[in-house]
């Protein structure tokens, strides 16, 4: 499956951004989803997962309340809305498929990745 991310950009502390991740090539509502971010000199790391139907979510603690994750199977997307920004939210993300039911979190158990879309929050 080839993901592809858009929605990035640069916005002020306090303000949103709503990231798309857009699949082709095979069944998007056979795979989980997560989305992921890497800033600058740190590693990857987990924000947020979807399983394949959409009634699991998972959110790692520092982004809940402010970031949610969803999918619409029918339009082949993931989605991550970010609201509330802060600096320290700033990074490429990326989002990540994998075959199977119950998203995982390691970085390294997703299969498809796209190539990443850069938020930088900023006043």
């Amino acid at each position: 499956v080839q993901l592809v991310e858009s929605g990035g950009g640069l916005v002020q502390p306090g303000g949103s951004l709503r990231l798309s991740c857009t699949a082709s090539g095979r069944t998007f509502s056979s795979f989980a989803m997560g989305w992921f971010r890497q800033a600058p000199g740190k590693e990857r790391e987990f924000v947020a997962a979807i399983s394949r139907s959409g009634l699991g979510i998972y959110h790692v603690d520092s982004v809940e309340g402010r970031f949610t994750i969803s999918r619409d199977n029918a339009k082949n997307t993931a989605y991550l809305q970010m609201r509330s920004l802060k600096p320290e939210d700033t990074a490429v993300y990326y989002c990540a498929a994998k075959a199977t039911d119950i998203p995982p979190r390691g970085v390294s158990a997703y299969d498809y990745w796209g190539q990443g879309t850069q938020v930088t929050v900023s006043s």
